[in-house]
This record gives structure tokens, sequence and C-alpha cells, in this order.
């Protein structure tokens, strides 16, 4: 049971930290946070589930990973 609360709580963090540099970016994803279907395996085995978002939020984060690249297109 260690090993599944261990996973659990290791990707809660990476949600948290997630979430964290995403703000420092100016980005919200409201749906952030455990996807609760993986949860029910049989060892849970979680996920991150990133949600929908708005097509100025995609170009938003994708802007944050390539910075300086936004006008390649």
């Amino acid at each position: 049971m260690k090993t599944t609360t261990g996973a659990i709580e290791a990707t809660q963090e990476a949600v948290t930290e997630l979430r964290e540099a995403l703000a420092r970016a100016g980005i919200t994803l409201p749906s952030l946070g455990l996807d609760v279907v993986t949860l029910a395996a049989d060892p849970p085995r979680p996920l991150v589930e990133l949600g929908c978002c708005t097509a100025e939020t995609a170009r938003l984060i994708a802007a944050a990973l390539l910075p300086g690249e936004e006008n390649r297109t």
C-alpha cells in the first residue's frame, strides 16, 4: 500500500509543480489534476489530467515551451 500511496503523492506533487510553473508563465489549466480513472486500476497508475483549454491558452503554452519561436509558422 505504501508504494501506491507514494505513487499518488508523487503524481500530486508533479501536478503542483506543473500548476506553479504554468502560473509563472501566466497560464491556468482549470482542470489540471490527478486522473481519477487511473486511480481505480489495481495497482493504481496515477496519471496527470491536463484537461481542455482555449486556443489562446494552447498558444500560450506553445510560446512558453518554445520561447522565441512563436512566429515560426
